[in-house]
């Protein structure tokens, strides 16, 4: 049986396009899953420009924040009776990792070096059916739309670079760089938290700083500095840097107060081009942030079903499988933050 996939068949930019795809065969401990929904990140447009600073096994199927329903069950799943057929489900990213790993073994199997995931490593969702490791799943609430549970990857990116710390008080001023779906996600995040928000971004990012309002956040174009040291002086007591590039790294150290933290989670493959000498003087924690794991998709999920975090401001459209290209477009030109592709 073969169904459309959205697939990126070489590191040449533009390089995507749709093809026929062989529905894949169960392992013992895979589900086959059904997908229903898949939500575009910023990584999928990356490798559709050929921008991307990750190796990729090409052709690879894209799309690793998806979701859907069971439609068969490895004999080791079957037999473990958790599962069942057309039970809805979402899944985790970290398709293909060494259980036997010291990460892995202490639960964080995201940092495992010979992780590989879903629309880099292994094909993605981006079609009608997955192949998907039992240990990756989650059950979508009944109140959770398939739309929506599509997005708890990157709820859980977020999650993992605002709230997971630990730094994050009642009270707190948080400026956030990049608004992005990542970055209005940690916002989102920020303010459950209990904290002020200010997200930065620049003048073509208007559509989406208005769109990140509806989170209760200032929203600065330009420098967050007066709004940083407006309370006494000394800056802001965290930073999410989700823009990733050399230049935000450089405001958030200028805009941290002393003792501060940094919560690093945007990507950005061009070298520094200033001292980190501000890090040392202001005693601040700079922590990097990659991906998450089974406790804080639970918690996220928790989030979700009990409505205190609301996604809607987020989706900004559900495309069909063969409109997948004006799906990437809408995203990559700012004019939505998340774009939804319904495989057929």
């Amino acid at each position: 049986m073969k169904s459309i996939g959205v697939v990126n068949f070489s590191s040449k930019p533009g390089s995507v396009e749709l093809q026929e795809i062989e529905r894949p065969v169960a392992g013992d401990d895979d589900v086959i899953m059904q997908v229903e929904a898949v939500s575009v990140c910023g990584s999928d447009l990356h490798q559709w420009h050929g921008s991307n600073s990750w190796a990729v096994n090409y052709p690879v199927v894209l799309g690793h924040e998806f979701c859907g329903v069971i439609a068969e069950l490895g004999k080791n799943v079957k037999a473990a009776g958790r599962w069942k057929e057309g039970d809805r489900v979402v899944t985790e990213t970290a398709a293909v990792i060494d259980l036997d790993s010291p990460m892995s073994r202490a639960g964080k199997y995201n940092l495992d070096p010979n992780r590989k995931g879903f629309g880099y490593g292994v094909n993605g969702g981006m079609t009608r059916y997955a192949k998907v490791a039992s240990r990756l799943l989650h059950k979508i609430p009944a109140n959770i739309s398939f739309d929506y549970a599509a997005m708890t990857e990157p709820c859980a990116v977020a999650y993992s670079a605002t709230i997971a710390p630990g730094l994050v008080k009642p009270g707190d001023r948080i400026v956030v760089y990049g608004p992005g779906p990542i970055g209005v996600l940690a916002v989102a995040m920020a303010r459950l938290a209990g904290a002020e928000v200010a997200l930065v971004g620049l003048e073509k990012d208007r559509t989406r700083l208005e769109i990140a309002k509806s989170y209760g956040c200032e929203v600065i174009i330009g420098s967050a500095t007066d709004w940083a040291k407006s309370v006494d002086g000394l800056g802001a007591d965290g930073v999410v840097d989700a823009a990733g590039v050399s230049a935000s790294l450089k405001q958030a150290l200028e805009v941290v107060r002393p003792d501060g933290w940094i919560s690093k989670v945007g990507w950005g493959p061009q070298p520094l081009d200033f001292s980190l000498d501000p890090l040392v003087a202001k005693n601040v924690n700079l922590q990097g942030s990659f991906s998450h794991n089974w406790p804080m998709w639970e918690r996220v999920l928790r989030l979700l079903e009990s409505g205190k975090l609301d996604l809607k401001p987020v989706l900004g459209g559900v495309f069909p499988i063969n409109d997948w290209h004006n799906a990437f477009e809408k995203m990559a030109s700012g004019e939505i933050l998340k774009s939804v592709i319904k495989p057929e």
